[in-house]
């Protein structure tokens, strides 16, 4: 029995739904063992070959409309697609970026052209996506980068740096947001869409050395004249960025937010597991009247949390997700998942410091999601400024 026993949500209970996460769920059992798992981690990267392998399984573009090339699912399919990986420890695979970030600026904001062109390769895994938005020097605030996309002929010339890049080293397609008007701050914004071989200029840095996240490929991505054609700008019209990232930014938040539940139910179980099991003086861990106490209590919590997160999957399922909702849960589960992982982490003792059990990366791996897809702190702006 799971530690965090909330009913299904009704929006989850469709045969359909269930077939097709039994499928997901054996397909990364086949493609993901932990040796293959093992190996992305000690490299920093999953291998190219497993995203051809997923595109042929039908896990990339699970929403992207038929018409596209994709499966014509929606969010729930999405969120199969993210819930199996999870519960199976597949590390470092980015398919809630590839699928539910980068992809819907396509669907939602792309020209018919640019739909036709690009969605079909995407769904297939003939290219994995990356977003380029995080500068040196400029992080959360969107409005003040400096890399520039310069008209030029009959296109435009890119300059500039980004990092943190998730999927920067993988990547093959790449939006770039980029000033197309440096004198503007928003509405100077525009995303053009890269393909990166053969693109003059472009350039990989390093992959980065993070404190979690192992089997995840995090760079730096250089641009130095990079040309790309007019029939490249997002939507086909300059300006028009900053309100495109936007749009999408509740979904991606609400993304952040299921994650870290998963993370915060993982946590509790594998702990409980631990304390039954584990003895001192004379008993398990578990009959401390202290360890019931503080679980009983993150488990109070995490059932509010799931409540919670539910309830905005299915406010985004209606389109009724508001901005200032998807920031709540996103600030407040990760911030949440920061304090389960820690208490459930000093359970362990010292076997929570060393990386062979799993409380360990949990550890490392969750302290990225109070930062990433707007720091904590930007979301309590966004949140107070709504009230």
């Amino acid at each position: 029995m799971p530690v965090i026993d909330v009913p299904q949500p009704e929006f989850m209970e469709d045969e359909e739904i269930s077939i097709f996460a039994d499928a997901v769920g054996k397909f990364y059992q086949q493609h993901a063992p932990e040796k293959r798992i093992l190996k992305w981690r000690e490299e920093g990267q999953v291998e190219r070959e497993f995203w051809n392998e997923a595109g042929e399984a039908g896990l990339l573009g699970v929403s992207v409309p038929e018409e596209y090339g994709g499966h014509g699912g929606d969010f729930r399919h999405e969120m199969v697609v993210i819930d199996q990986q999870a519960k199976h420890g597949v590390e470092g695979f980015a398919a809630s970026l590839h699928n539910t970030v980068i992809l819907p600026y396509l669907v939602r904001h792309g020209t018919e052209e640019q739909k036709k062109k690009y969605l079909p390769k995407l769904v297939t895994g003939e290219l994995v996506s990356a977003i380029a938005m995080t500068e040196p020097g400029v992080g959360s605030d969107l409005q003040s980068i400096t890399t520039t996309a310069l008209k030029d002929g009959n296109g435009y010339r890119i300059n500039g740096a980004k990092t943190y890049i998730s999927n920067g080293q993988t990547a093959d397609f790449i939006i770039v947001v980029a000033k197309t008007d440096p004198n503007e701050r928003a509405k100077g914004i525009s995303l053009m869409l890269l393909e990166t071989e053969g693109a003059e200029g472009f350039q990989r840095g390093k992959k980065l050395d993070k404190i979690g996240m192992d089997a995840a490929d995090t760079s730096e991505l250089f641009f130095d004249d990079v040309f790309v054609p007019a029939e490249n700008v997002l939507g086909g019209e300059e300006g028009k960025g900053f309100y495109q990232l936007m749009g999408e930014l509740p979904q991606e938040r609400l993304i952040i937010a299921m994650g870290a539940m998963t993370g915060i139910e993982k946590a509790l179980e594998t702990t409980m597991e631990f304390v039954k099991s584990r003895k001192a003086f004379g008993q398990t861990i578990w009959d401390f009247q202290n360890t019931q106490f503080v679980m009983a209590d993150l488990k109070a919590r995490a059932t509010a949390a799931r409540v919670f997160v539910n309830d905005c999957i299915e406010k985004h399922l209606k389109r009724e997700l508001s901005v200032d909702t998807a920031c709540m849960a996103k600030y407040w589960v990760t911030e949440l998942q920061g304090e389960v992982v820690d208490k459930c982490l000093q359970f362990h003792g010292g076997a929570g410091y060393i990386n062979d059990y799993p409380i360990a990366r949990m550890y490392r791996d969750s302290r990225i999601t109070r930062i990433f897809g707007g720091s904590n702190e930007v979301m309590k702006m966004v949140i107070a400024r709504a009230m």
